[in-house]
């Protein structure tokens, strides 16, 4: 059996082809110029003399300007947004992202940053012609440390390699994601990422010990650590964590690798109703206390875009709603013994109808698969408007129905599925191609409805650059003023991914 959690998603070719799979069928997006209402800013145009300054940085076969390779850098993996891009840089060094920043900075040229281009709410992608400054060379892994569980890394380490370099020293990354096989380490850590494991090992704000940062000026801040506890004043580190590149280019991390579960198991339930899945994710922190690493809620519609396009079953018969929870442990016999009292519990009392448990690698993987191509199929239908939201437990399904109601037959499904075990929901509405008047449907009442719920616009993808208009749901105007305010301090230019989490100002 595979070990700890390497088993559960996608390995790197299998992502790049269902991105591939995904995208080819699907018109290019229009230009973000055109779709939404955003001005460029007052910065430079682009001219020879700086790409040949940008040549002579990072070198001619480090540069990308012909058009037909720089294109799939401009446009984001869902096909909301477009930019224009005549360039993309790959640095290999903290040195050369600090030359290119200096210069942009002098010039007042906008930059921005892209790591494995997996993100979803038009953050890794330009909005206008910004020089794209992709973190792909910057893939080395520094050190690995058993005893203290430290990992070092450049920024563009993908994911899923970072995993399989820690299963290898006997830990894992707290971090597990459906595109770990394309998606970088910077990337993860600018946007906050959360995933499967934050339930059992928290958000990334605990597990980044210290991060290395390449400032608008091109001034190199060293944050980095090796310590859990390294009470020195601010902790500047969090500035970075989840600002998107807006405040600086994460060039470096060091983050804390848990030590791998040796005991892995899974089930996948069918519940009636989503107060019986209130009640099941309940009764699994009572009774699986400290073996409970993932809580997974999908309902029937979220389950037929990974069945119907890959041609996959499930494992039990057809239910409104599906758990998937998976226990993480060191005591094979112990914990088999607790999931499968657990399962006998919540069947007795009714609030679970039918149910399957395994430890077979093959068979977690084929549940795995289920919960990890809803997001790959469902762009089947055409486009997808894609929301990640925190909301309450006990109203964390209410706007499925809603805005099902609100869509009616423009839609072509509205479903939700998600991270039950952090009140982190995926709210999906899918119509054959984006127009206007869905679009007026969706925005802002998706975030009107979070908002009297006193939710969170954004959950774990992050604000890019489709939802800084609706930050104020989240934040309070004292709040997005303070944020406003270190933006000027660290990059009074503007140059670093702009357009992208903050609002606008007047």
């Amino acid at each position: 059996m595979l070990s700890g959690n390497s088993y559960r998603l996608l390995n790197w070719k299998a992502w790049k082809n269902i991105r591939k799979f995904c995208s080819n069928p699907r018109k290019v997006p229009e230009l973000t110029k055109d779709r939404y209402p955003v001005t460029r800013g007052q910065y430079a145009e682009l001219s020879s003399d700086d790409i040949s300054k940008f040549e002579g940085i990072v070198g001619k076969g480090r540069m990308i300007v012909n058009p037909v390779d720089v294109e799939p850098h401009n446009i984001d993996f869902i096909g909301c947004v477009r930019g224009y891009s005549r360039v993309v840089l790959k640095p290999k060094t903290t040195q050369q992202v600090s030359e290119i920043l200096k210069y942009c900075n002098s010039r007042k040229i906008a930059v921005c940053p892209q790591g494995g281009n997996t993100g979803l709410v038009g953050g890794s992608v330009p909005v206008f012609d910004e020089v794209i400054l992709s973190t792909q060379n910057m893939n080395e892994i520094e050190t690995i440390d058993q005893v203290s569980g430290i990992l070092v890394c450049q920024s563009g380490c993908i994911l899923e390699q970072l995993d399989e370099k820690a299963h290898e020293n006997g830990l894992c990354m707290p971090l597990d994601l459906g595109a770990k096989g394309s998606c970088h380490i910077g990337g993860n850590v600018s946007t906050n990422a959360g995933g499967l494991r934050l339930l059992r090992y928290g958000n990334l704000h605990g597990s980044v010990l210290g991060v290395e940062v390449v400032k608008a000026d091109g001034t190199v801040l060293d944050l980095m650590s090796n310590f859990k506890k390294d009470n020195t004043g601010y902790h500047l580190k969090h500035l970075f964590i989840g600002s998107e590149g807006t405040l600086g280019i994460i060039t470096k991390v060091a983050i804390f690798c848990p030590t791998a579960s040796k005991a892995v198991n899974l089930a996948f339930l069918g519940v009636e109703n989503y107060e019986n899945v209130m009640k099941t994710f309940l009764q699994a922190k009572q009774e699986l206390g400290e073996i409970l690493s993932a809580c997974e809620m999908i309902d029937a519609e979220s389950l037929k875009c990974s069945t119907k396009p890959f041609n996959k079953s499930s494992p039990i018969a057809d239910y409104p709603f599906y758990m998937l929870i998976e226990t993480s442990g060191s005591n094979a016999e112990h914990d088999e013994e607790k999931l499968h009292n657990f399962l006998n519990n919540s069947m007795n009392s009714g609030i679970v109808l039918d149910g399957t448990t395994t430890n077979e690698s093959k068979k977690m993987r084929d549940i795995w698969f289920l919960r990890e191509r809803i997001a790959p199929g469902i762009l089947m239908d055409g486009f997808c408007f894609k929301y990640d939201l925190s909301l309450p437990l006990k109203q964390f399904y209410d706007i499925v129905p809603a805005m099902t109601e609100r869509v009616g037959s423009l839609a072509t499904r509205v479903c939700g599925y998600g991270h039950i075990g952090d009140s982190n929901l995926h709210l999906n509405v899918s119509c054959p191609e984006f127009t206007q008047e869905i679009y007026k449907r969706v925005e802002p009442f998706v975030y009107e409805f979070t908002h009297k719920l006193k939710g969170s616009v954004s959950a774990e993808h992050g604000i890019g650059f489709l939802k800084p208009n609706y930050l104020k749901y989240s934040k309070g105007p004292e709040a997005l003023d303070l944020m406003q305010q270190m933006k000027t301090l660290l990059d009074p230019n503007g140059i670093l991914n702009p357009y992208k989490v903050l609002p606008k100002r007047l």
